[in-house]
């Protein structure tokens, strides 16, 4: 076994192999940017190495830096982790040239399954489902429609290296197929420097399941089960859960014996992942196989029990696996909630800066920890539990050179109903403040009918938000409890303030029980709706028009997260006091209140509403980030939709355009400036 390993990576993954490593008793070697030179993975590792400025292209992408870190730290192994270059497979052939291991697939493995088009006619070799279509490069627009007419509409044009959504369209008749083979050659010439094309017959109603495989370098291969992935935000995975509500056993087993067979074929010696898509009548078809660990492999680990962070190290040893298919357990079900800094509802465009306030759930399982079962060693059902994957903590700075990912939040249950429920719970009490983050979105998704019934496919999302994703989306089944919650955290600070010593005699706070609860709404429409609050210590009546709730919280002045029972059923709910407004948010869905006597709310009704400064004339960043372009300068006539500037943040490069025709009175901002949220760029006249 190897004394020390080197993670050429950084963020969760980083910490996520580093933990592994520490419970196999192996020393840890970090590799950081000048930008993440206070990251946590600096922290957890037992030494650190810079290798440069924070670019990607000048630091976690150069292969010359992450092998001299080895060999100036003596670490005899390096770990990819996912993204950067774990898959590539002229950086793994270089580290085994200079006698370090790769931990991960032998570089043949890589090449054989970087080519779409190669990896396309191995599984047809051998005798895994492909998708019918033509999987030799296209020279033309007019070949394709060819092409595209023998297959049968619909079609999915993609380049030969395309990923992440990039070089991908779907074509429903010949035009289609003419301009989206352009559009793709172009995109995948631009992107990844290779501009083949293929076409295959694009499946409807498609689900995304993925079959997780582990092999050794002594001829075994096993796969894991597998992951349903269909719901995705633009080619993005959003949500992943182990098993898939949606497959038979029969199917399982088939998809699980064509991921090894193809493993077998490629003498694939890691944990990796072969990617299917699944029609509604359950025929499946290969797509590709990520020669890597995958972002999502905590879900399989928590219904398997295995580790495959340390099955990818024993394996790189020289070890056999310690077990065989029938070995490989199926237990309970766990989803995973990616949690990003992003804005969802803002377009999803990231949010960088500072982690003022970051508060996971309390975890309850571990990363490299099996699930235990309850009931002792017959038992059947699961203890489940929270599991937190993270690179970053409370202060450290989310920085706008990498992914948008903050947390992997998994919860793992003893059936679907009871995982989802723990997830709703644990995104209540997930507190992160400084940026913005999409946990409203991830509510809003476990919540809606069609996710909770298991009858979704890829097209979930565009569908149910065609016109993105808006506060309205968000779905409670009990509006008036937050204005309870928000109620009862009131009359805690008004029992305080009656409590301050030094009041005049005769002008103490008097607190009584009849209250409105004023609600902020939109363009200053205030929502009035009068309550009745009467106290007992912790304990809580708040009378909402009808409604009683009974509310006993554990909860203490300047916590954010609130935990208690609201008419006997536990809940998780984040609280805050910004001056006079209380900002409550469960499930998905915040409120901004204030309580005041019926006068006062009488009072507000007839005061003047301020509205907000007229910024029409102004073009706003819509995000924080790097400008790196003002295409105009002061005194340019300018039409709708030309191009003004360029933001960058997260790997995303954002143009904003003109929405009217004007003339730019003034450029506020330089080039090479860093951007704040609605800072303003260019003034018009």
């Amino acid at each position: 076994m190897f004394k020390k390993i080197l993670i050429a990576n950084r963020g969760e993954i980083a910490c996520r192999v580093i933990k592994a490593a520490k419970k196999m008793g192996i020393a840890t070697v970090a590799v950081y940017s000048e930008a993440d030179r206070n990251a946590r993975h600096v922290d957890l590792a037992d030494e650190a190495v810079c290798i440069g400025a924070a670019p990607s292209r000048e630091s976690y992408l150069v292969a010359d830096k992450i092998i001299a870190a080895c060999k100036t730290t003596g670490a005899q192994a390096v770990h990819p982790g996912y993204g950067f270059l774990s898959e590539n497979a002229a950086f793994a052939k270089r580290v085994e040239e200079e006698g370090i291991v790769f931990i991960g697939p032998k570089h043949h493995s890589i090449a054989a399954m970087g080519d779409k088009i190669a990896s396309k006619k191995l599984a047809n070799a051998a005798k895994v489902n492909t998708i019918p279509g033509w999987n030799e490069a296209i020279e033309s627009s007019e070949r394709a429609v060819e092409i595209a007419k023998d297959i049968g509409y619909p079609v999915m044009i993609k380049a030969s290296a395309g990923g992440g959504g990039k070089g991908l369209r779907v074509a429903f008749n010949d035009q289609d197929a003419f301009d989206g083979f352009t559009a793709c050659r172009n995109e995948a010439r631009n992107s990844f420097g290779d501009d083949r094309v293929f076409i295959e017959k694009f499946v409807e109603s498609p689900r995304h399941i993925e079959i997780q495989v582990l092999g050794d370098a002594h001829g075994n291969v096993v796969y894991l089960h597998e992951r349903e992935c269909s719901i995705q935000r633009r080619h993005q995975k959003v949500i992943e859960e182990a098993p898939s509500p949606f497959i038979s056993e029969a199917t399982r087993k088939a998809m699980g014996e064509q991921a090894v067979a193809l493993a077998k074929a490629v003498d694939y010696q890691s944990a990796g992942t072969v990617e299917f898509v699944v029609g509604a009548d359950q025929s499946f078809y290969f797509l590709e196989m990520n020669t890597r660990l995958q972002v999502e492999h905590p879900v399989t680990e928590s219904i398997t029990g295995i580790d495959l962070v340390e099955q990818m190290i024993r394996v790189a040893a020289g070890e056999a696996l310690g077990f065989k298919q029938e070995d490989i357990p199926r237990r309970g079900w766990a989803i995973e909630c990616r949690i990003n800094a992003e804005d969802p509802f803002r377009g999803f465009l990231p949010s960088t800066g500072r982690l003022v306030r970051y508060q996971p759930p309390v975890a309850t399982m571990e990363a490299s920890m099996a699930v235990p079962e309850r009931g002792g060693e017959n038992a059947t059902n699961v203890l489940g539990g929270v599991r937190v994957d993270t690179g970053v903590y409370e202060g450290g700075e989310i920085p706008m050179y990498y992914d948008s990912m903050i947390a992997k939040l998994i919860v793992h249950g003893s059936d679907r109903n009871d995982a989802i429920a723990r997830m709703r719970e644990a995104l209540n009490g997930f507190v992160i403040r400084g940026v913005s983050s999409n946990i409203p979105f991830q509510s809003a998704l476990l919540a809606h009918p069609k996710f909770v019934s298991g009858d979704f496919n890829t097209g979930f999302i565009a569908e149910q938000y065609p016109s993105g994703f808006r506060a309205e989306d968000v779905p409670h089944d009990d509006p008036d409890f937050l204005v309870a919650l928000a109620a009862a955290m009131y009359r805690r600070f008004r029992d305080r303030a009656a409590r301050i010593s030094g009041q005049m005699p005769g002008h103490g706070v008097q607190i009584g029980e009849q209250f409105v609860a004023v609600i902020k709404g939109q363009a200053g429409v205030m929502l009035h709706k009068p309550l009745r609050i009467q106290a007992n210590n912790s304990a809580m009546r708040v009378t909402v028009g009808e409604r009683l709730y009974a509310l006993d919280s554990h909860w203490e002045f300047g916590d954010i997260r609130v935990s208690g029972h609201c008419n006997g059923q536990p809940f998780v709910a984040q609280l805050e006091r910004h001056g006079m407004w209380y900002r409550v948010a469960h499930n998905g869905l915040l409120i901004e209140a204030q309580l005041m006597s019926a006068r006062a709310a009488e009072l507000l009704r007839v005061m003047p509403f301020k509205a907000p400064a007229d910024m029409s004339k102004f073009l706003l960043s819509p995000m924080p980030g790097l400008l790196v372009e003002v295409a105009v300068v002061p005194g340019q006539a300018v039409q709708a939709g030309e191009r003004l500037a360029v933001i960058e943040a997260m790997k995303m490069e954002n143009i904003l355009t003109a929405t009217q025709d004007g003339v730019v009175r003034e450029v506020l901002a330089a080039k090479g400036e860093s951007l704040t949220v609605d800072q303003p760029i260019i003034a018009f006249a």
